[in-house]
């Protein structure tokens, strides 16, 4: 059995289900296996059950620097709906299965393991080699454990100039080309709230009342028909690019992914516009009185760069007059990295030598992770980037925070290698 499929059902079968995360007992096994094989860690923690590890080949000082970065905390399961013990690391049918085995502590083993491989033959980067395993990732919300707050805390920790994380790294044919998408961006999150107004008053009686949940549904369904005018991003213009084979039209972008393969098509549609999707409501708490108020919260995600108060007038004008107040929730991600860095020259290298005429191409992804973190407090440049081409994109989507998540062992081992030909590649770099 390979090392990283080792390490990776030992900390499939630590639980650390986020709330309340533990993520202190995979820093723990990280760190006695890390230091086993010569690296140097450390564990920061602002409580004692969250910690965060942070390994590190020191370099010479003459390069940039490289953070693998990862998150150890995962999302819940129901044994009742799994084929497996989600947290039974079970190694099946060349599947390692179990919660967390493709989000994402799957890149964690991996990442350790490529870190663990390159101390153990001598290796000396120009720069700082890390690899950071933080807590605290799946939340998104309240007070920050993980990469923020390191960010914030303790930022020499994790200070780079690049840096790869989760995000991308699917294989994808699409209209004949075969394609393996690394993640240069990500939309914010913005979600808000809309606090609907009217008068209560006994529900056998409508007429004497002003009932804020009818009203609140007009609004809902003004959100739904919402669109906002298309535009081309950078990442997704070189897609299209690379897929078409041509510059594109904001205009024509969806309808040209379309022809070429129905899944091109929902990749690109929401990297487009921004979107809006109600997804909670509040309203009486008895069914006999109508509600004076009603309160609908709204996901809603910007394009990278989009300000609040663009979206906001847009929204404005979407819902039309009414009774309501528009409250903005929080406002979190909407960064992107250059393309043209010497760690895409990595990722594009790394492609070609593992599948000859394959591309690299960029996206950006309609959710959040952990990169902006890192974008903000130091513009490092950080792509999303662990290969996977054993697994189909559409099966690793259905299975992400799903029952029966599993990862194959080739993909695994193929994550080793990547994250090795990266360190190298930046590591034998000079100047910053």
């Amino acid at each position: 059995m390979s090392e990283v499929v080792e390490l990776l059902q030992e900390l499939i079968r630590l639980d650390t289900v986020n709330p309340p995360g533990n993520e202190t007992r995979a820093a723990e096994l990280l760190r006695d296996y890390l230091a086993q094989n010569g690296v140097r860690c450390e564990l920061h923690a602002r409580v004692p059950e969250r910690a965060n590890l942070v390994a590190r080949i020191p370099g010479r000082g003459e390069g940039p620097r490289l953070l693998l970065l990862s998150h150890t905390d995962t999302v819940l399961a129901d044994p009742a709906e799994w084929t497996v013990d989600p947290w039974s690391g079970e190694l099946r049918d060349g599947h390692v299965w179990g919660r967390g085995a493709l989000d994402m502590k799957g890149q964690v083993a991996a990442s350790a393991v490529a870190i663990a491989s390159l101390a153990r033959e001598g290796f000396e980067p120009a720069g700082d080699l890390i690899f950071a395993a933080t807590a605290d990732e799946e939340m998104g919300e309240g007070d920050a454990y993980g990469l923020e707050w390191l960010c914030d805390e303790h930022p020499e920790t994790v200070r780079a100039e690049y840096a790869v994380n989760e995000g991308a790294g699917d294989c994808v044919e699409l209209g004949g080309r075969v394609l393996y998408l690394c993640s240069t961006a990500e939309k914010a999150s913005a979600p808000f709230r809309l606090h609907v107004h009217g008068r209560s008053g006994h529900a056998s009686m409508p007429s004497i009342a002003d009932n804020a949940l009818v009203k609140a549904a007009r609004l809902v369904e003004r959100l739904a028909g919402f669109a906002d005018e298309p535009r081309l991003e950078p990442e997704t213009e070189a897609f299209l690019r690379a897929l078409a084979g041509e510059v594109l039209t904001p205009a024509d972008a969806l309808e040209a992914a379309r022809r070429i393969d129905p899944l091109a098509a929902e990749m690109v549609e929401p990297l487009l516009t921004m979107t809006v999707a109600p997804t909670m409501i509040e309203a009486s708490s008895k069914r006999n009185v109508i509600p004076a108020g009603c309160q609908v919260t709204v996901d809603c995600r910007l394009l990278p760069g989009q300000e609040q108060a663009e979206a906001e007038a847009k929204l404005r004008r979407a819902l039309g007059e009414g009774d309501y107040d528009l409250e903005w929730i929080q406002c979190q991600g909407g960064t992107r990295s250059a393309l043209e860095t010497p760690l895409w020259d990595a990722v594009e290298s790394f492609v070609t030598e593992i599948e000859p005429g394959a591309h690299a191409v960029p996206i950006c992804v309609a959710g959040f992770t952990d990169s902006h973190w890192l974008r903000r407090a130091f513009g490092t440049v950080a792509y999303g980037f662990f290969p996977m081409r054993a697994m189909s994109p559409e099966l690793a989507a259905r299975l992400i925070h799903s029952a029966d998540e599993r990862i194959a062992v080739v993909d695994l081992e193929l994550g080793v290698s990547f994250l090795r030909h990266a360190a190298e590649k930046i590591g034998g770099l000079r100047g910053s």
